[in-house]
Order: C-alpha cells, then structure tokens, then sequence
C-alpha cells in the first residue's frame, strides 16, 4: 500500500468526529488517557505544534508519511506496524488558543475499525494531552488478538503522551 493508495479508500466506521467532544459511540471498545505536560503559552505552544507534526506518531516508532507536513481534515497519513499498513485520513483539526489537535479514523486496510483524536488542552494555566478512541476489529488478526490488541492500543496511546512530554520539555 502507497499513500497515494489512500485518496480512493473509503473510512470504515460511522460515527465520525467523535473523539473530539463524543460521547464515544457503543459498540467499539473505548480508550481515554490524558496527561499534564505542563504550564503556560510556551509549553502549549510547543506541545500543539508537536502534535500537528505527527510527533507521537514517530514517538512510538511509527514512520508516518502524510499528504501534508501537518495535520488538518482531509490530510492522509499512511505508517507501518511491523508489516502492517496503517492508513487512516484526519476527519477533524482544531487549532485554537485553548485547544488544538486532530482526529484520524480508519481506512480500508487497516486492522482495526474506528477513530483516534489526540487533543492539547488548556485547563487555565496548565496543558494536558488527551487521546481518545473508539475501535473494533475489522480483520481476523485483530479479533483473534481480542484483549491483546486492546491492551497494545493502550500501550500506544501512553506511548504518544510520553512523546508528547518530551516535545513539551525540549527548549
């Protein structure tokens, strides 16, 4: 699969934009973790521009290549698990004073069916990292993985706010 594969593909699950102000839908499994990264303009400044540069993508070992530097809807993004393709397409990007991030859901080819939104929140002076998915398995690997492929879900998702917080700290 090429990125350029990924125009023609069409999102696998419905409700889209959800992970932005939900409620998560039923149905999927649900996945919501969030982190302080710190406090005031530059760290959320940081953090936000760290987000739409694809930085927890790439902080948990993905090669992510897209069809734009940053994230905004419509953008594709195309990276590899092991072997496994994963594309997905944004369906949502927000970037405001209090609250910027994006939300990308699942194309034809990936494993798993839903949408996963990475969020850089303003909570008065402080700045947290949210990420918020809802999925189900759409091939066989991934319900034969069952419990296992939810738990590697997590393990990402902790995984992206540890790259977050290293994008906040950096000078």
């Amino acid at each position: 699969m090429k990125l350029t594969d990924l125009a023609h593909l069409p999102l696998t699950y419905e409700p889209r934009g959800l992970t932005l102000d939900g409620p998560l839908p039923e149905g999927f499994h649900h996945l919501e973790v969030e982190r302080r990264l710190g406090a005031g303009d530059a760290a959320y400044a940081r953090a936000s521009e760290a987000l739409m540069r694809w930085a927890p993508q790439r902080g948990i070992g993905l090669r992510p290549v897209a069809t734009a530097p940053r994230a905004a809807e419509g953008v594709e993004i195309l990276s590899h698990l092991a072997v496994l393709p994963i594309p997905c397409r944004v369906v949502w990007a927000v970037e405001g004073p209090d609250r910027t991030g994006f939300g990308y859901g699942t194309l034809r080819g990936h494993i798993e069916s839903g949408e996963e939104g990475f969020l850089i929140e303003r909570r008065g002076d402080d700045v947290y990292a949210v990420i918020r998915a809802y999925a189900r398995a759409a091939t066989l690997l991934a319900r034969l993985g069952g419990p296992v492929s939810w738990q590697l879900q997590k393990v990402s998702a902790l995984g992206y706010l540890r790259a977050l917080q290293r994008a906040t700290d950096a000078p």
